[in-house]
């Protein structure tokens, strides 16, 4: 933003402006943000990124109870849309719901994927994908949000398929309404020991959530498997111990208890 002179243009005051959100965030960050804004003039946070950003503001409005605006560029978390924040605390990954998270007001502008980076492209992209795939399976799920779901598949596989922006941002933002009434579900249990080690969301859900639609029997298995292979995923390696990952996947219960099959510490 500050490369492309949108202050200026804008009118907007760049001291009110925070630009480090990291990847995967912490609480510390909404922590700062508010120490740093508390005392100031304004009536809205305006969130403009990816996922990271998204979580970020509306967790900021919530605790200041100042109206969210929120402006996806990546189109993949579907944060624009729902009522959940994932924010690490303790260096682990945690996620919160509430009705007030819920955006105020939603912009949507596929003009935002030009020039983006493949990466951030590709983990954008598959992250969509795995939510509401895994969101269509959930046992929190409804033939309202399996709709949704589905339809989001079918938008974001043509969009990837066929390279159209169009079709991913809405196939994104199909996404957020499906899971963010339902539920994610094993695929993201078993990322966030991943995440936790710095990779990126999406690219952990590339092979996580593959794992988990074959061990679930998807029907989304062998399209998601598809995706990730045109997407050209590199590998990912797990640092810690096993054991200490299991610990935090199977304790992490509001993704595992809406999985469709029962899992164990064997299984995981």
């Amino acid at each position: 933003a500050k490369s492309r002179n949108w202050f200026s243009y804008t009118g907007l005051d760049e001291k009110l402006v925070f630009d480090s959100v990291k990847p995967n965030p912490s609480m510390e960050t909404v922590e700062e943000i508010i120490s740093l804004y508390k005392d100031e003039d304004f009536d809205y946070v305006i969130g403009i990124g990816g996922g990271s950003v998204l979580d970020v503001s509306k967790y900021v409005g919530f605790k200041l109870n100042k109206s969210k605006i929120c402006l996806p560029t990546t189109f993949g978390s579907g944060s624009e849309i729902t009522r959940i924040s994932v924010l690490k605390i303790n260096g682990k990954k945690k996620s919160y719901h509430d009705d007030g998270l819920i955006p105020n007001i939603s912009i949507i502008d596929s003009n935002f994927l030009n020039d983006t980076s493949d990466s951030v492209y590709r983990n954008s992209a598959i992250d969509a994908c795995a939510q509401c795939s895994e969101a269509y399976d959930s046992k929190a799920g409804n033939i309202f949000t399996q709709f949704l779901c589905a339809r989001a598949f079918d938008y974001l596989e043509d969009g990837i398929l066929n390279n159209s922006p169009e079709k991913l941002a809405f196939g994104s933002l199909l996404t957020g309404l499906g899971f963010g009434n339902s539920s994610t579900t094993l695929g993201h249990a078993l990322s966030y020991p991943f995440s936790n080690e710095g990779i990126s969301h999406g690219h952990a859900l590339a092979f996580t959530t593959t794992l988990a639609h074959n061990f679930n029997k998807s029907q989304f298995y062998e399209r998601f498997q598809n995706l990730v292979k045109k997407l050209d995923f590199p590998p990912i390696y797990l640092k810690q111990n096993l054991n200490e990952a299991v610990d935090i996947i199977i304790t992490d219960r509001k993704h595992l208890d809406n999985n469709p099959k029962r899992i164990t510490k064997d299984d995981v």
